[in-house]
Parts: structure tokens; sequence; C-alpha cells
């Protein structure tokens, strides 16, 4: 089993730390692949662009309030 996705969001993008390696998604590039603006973007929807077939659990969290 693979270790866990960790997501850290900021008001500019989300540091990924996937199979142990650390690299940046920024806001417009999130935006671009989502269609959303950044503030609606949930969690699961970056844990899906990081992974082929994420284990989601609990409720999605919008950026918004992530950040709140």
């Amino acid at each position: 089993m693979n270790g866990m996705t960790v997501l850290s969001f900021d008001e500019q993008g989300v540091d990924v730390v996937y199979e142990g390696t650390e690299f940046r998604l920024e806001k417009p590039l999130i935006e671009e692949a989502t269609r959303k603006e950044y503030p609606a973007v949930t969690d699961h929807e970056v844990l899906k662009l990081v992974e082929e077939e994420p284990a989601l659990s609990g409720e999605p969290r919008r950026v918004a309030d992530i950040l709140a």
C-alpha cells in the first residue's frame, strides 16, 4: 500500500507530498485543471489531480473552508 498523499493548502496553491516526492501545484494550474475558481475547489478534486485512484475518505472540503 502506498503512503498517504499529503496536501498543504495556502492562498497560492498546494504543496503535495506523493510517494515521498514533494512538489507544488500552483493556483492557476489547479483552476485550469478543475475549471473552477480556486476557493471552490475541494481537497478531493486536488487529490484526483495527483492520484489516479485516490482513497477518498470523509466529506470533500473546499479550499475556502480549509483556509478559513
